[in-house]
């Protein structure tokens, strides 16, 4: 049977021997910060970190903070087998039946399966998707084997849950591709989870493995006429129409499609799918998806007389109410290629002081008496914003291993440690895919000998016009290299305005410019 649609395999097997120290630049060894300053600003945000710099010890696996020996979480720890416990955490709202004691005794009695969904109407799954990818993988830290079903079928349908309208019709190939690409989404975070935050103790206490599945490989091969008489008839109508996406539709102007109102019989029929093939047990999903889970639920308890569990996972928030994850109308992707490990570790930095300690339980796998000692700490001296840091840096060593937190941590510290050997320690062809998502521009500026900075600014579209240019610069709002410039007619110099990497580090007020110089 092919369980994920990918081109190198059809199933992807999470059993990898993990490493027990970082690897930073292929050398295993503990990577430390030192934080100098931070500090937190509406509408602005800055952070200051000094030199990051990689220190050999081999008595400690870990990332530091230098000073406060504060680890960025290495130690594994085992989720209690009783999932239920993680509501403690934040990561559940609900279960159904509402049968605590019952789903209890499931968990406890044997190793379980268990699975959530991901529909692919994006090329990208997000930081809010990340919160249901943290209860799949507490679940296999417990000892249960954890499913990701991608819907490459349901993804043409779209579901109506937390939709005023109906989605975006997508083409076959647009489906597949974003199939694929949430795939190789879910398997990074898995495999660095299993690499960089679990230790195997020597071979003993091994992962369950985790599929990752996708529900077009078993549509493919049922005709309509099959589906719904094999399903129709364990379904009712007037239940369907009661649930809450349905119903909230087909109050509005503009009504529910009979395609989106099926959507909730292929979604139970997937769970059905998948306890017939695997004994899945327990569905996790998003707080829109109890209509869906009870769905299926029923339509296991007709046909087959067994009883399941739904969980969901609460609606996680900013503090202004929008959904966590989106800023400015825009995702934080996990696909570095859409979200650079910079941007991601930034957001997380960014976190206010009243939601850090509740994403730490969310997003992280330290304990709560790990957090409870961190959050002492920050309440001492909050100006050190350790929390977010911790925060931002295991989400990104999660998301994108060890590789995407260096470049998260280089970038840190090229634009805000004001350190020129932190500038010039980056290649000039690692420029545009470390700043990747950063608010930095790009300018490929062919410098002349004798070549003065009003000219070079001038090319690199620093300014808009000359007269402006003159005027900031001689008032003290241009610095070249962390070093203010005054006087628009001086010489371009190699070594203090060109770095040997060929790049320089413009700065207009807060808008950065990076100039990569070409020789002749």
């Amino acid at each position: 049977m092919t369980h994920m649609r990918l081109p190198a395999a059809s199933i992807l097997s999470l059993k990898r021997r993990p490493v027990i120290s970082s690897q930073i630049s292929s050398a295993r060894i503990p990577l430390f910060l030192g934080v100098i300053e931070c500090s937190c600003a509406s509408p602005t945000y800055s952070t200051w970190v000094s030199s990051w710099k990689r220190r050999r010890n081999d008595n400690d696996n870990g990332v530091y903070l230098s000073g406060k020996d504060v680890s960025l979480n290495i130690k594994r720890h085992y989720t209690n087998r009783n999932l239920l416990t993680l509501k403690d955490r934040g990561l559940i709202s609900n279960i159904f039946p509402d049968k605590e004691n019952e789903l209890k005794n499931l968990c406890v009695g044997k190793p379980q399966t268990v699975y959530a969904g991901f529909d692919p109407t994006a090329d990208s799954l997000h930081v809010g998707n990340l919160a249901i990818l943290m209860l799949l993988l507490h679940c296999q830290r417990a000892g249960h084997t954890p499913i990701a079903l991608i819907g490459g079928a349901t993804g043409l349908i779209g579901d109506p849950s937390g939709k005023n309208s109906e989605r975006p019709s997508l083409e076959r190939d647009v489906v597949i591709r974003n199939s694929e690409k949430l795939a190789r989404n879910i398997f990074h975070v898995f495999n660095n989870h299993n690499e960089l935050f679990w230790d195997n103790n020597k071979g003993v206490q091994k992962l369950p493995e985790c599929l990752i599945v996708n529900n077009a490989d078993w549509y493919t091969k049922m005709n309509s006429l099959e589906f719904f008489s094999k399903l129709g008839r364990h379904f009712r109508v007037g239940q369907m129409i009661m649930r809450h996406s349905v119903k909230s539709r087909m109050q509005s102007d503009e009504g529910i499609s009979f395609t989106e109102f099926s959507y909730q019989v292929f979604q139970a029929y997937d769970w059905y799918h998948l306890f017939q093939t695997y004994g899945c047990k327990i569905q996790l999903g998003g707080h829109d998806q109890m209509g869906n889970i009870v769905s299926g639920h029923e339509y296991i308890s007709r046909a087959l007389n067994k009883q399941v569990f739904g969980i969901t996972v609460p609606l996680i928030t900013s503090e202004t109410g929008d959904k966590y994850g989106k800023t400015a109308g825009n995702a934080v992707w996990l696909d570095p290629e859409k979200t650079s490990p910079f941007e991601m570790f930034q957001f997380f930095v960014r976190t206010p002081d009243d939601d850090v300690e509740r994403l730490l339980k969310i997003f992280t796998f330290r304990t709560e008496d790990e957090i409870n000692a961190i959050m002492i700490k920050h309440k001492a001296k909050p100006e050190t914003r350790m929390p977010q840091i911790l925060l931002g840096s295991d989400v990104t060593r999660l998301v994108h291993g060890d590789t995407g937190l260096e470049k998260a941590i280089k970038a840190t510290e090229a634009l805000y440690s004001e350190n020129v050997d932190a500038l010039a320690s980056i290649p000039a062809n690692e420029i545009n895919q470390l700043f990747k998502g950063t608010q930095t521009c790009f300018s490929e500026v062919y410098l002349e000998p004798g070549t003065t900075i009003l000219s070079m600014v001038l090319k690199a579209k620093c300014f808009d016009t000359e007269k402006n240019a003159k005027r900031i610069i001689k008032a003290g709002g241009f610095s070249l290299n962390y070093r203010k410039i005054s006087n628009f007619d001086e010489m371009v110099v190699p070594g203090i305005h060109i770095l040997p990497n060929k790049i320089s580090l413009a700065r207009v007020g807060k808008r950065n410019y990076y100039v990569i110089k070409w020789s002749p």
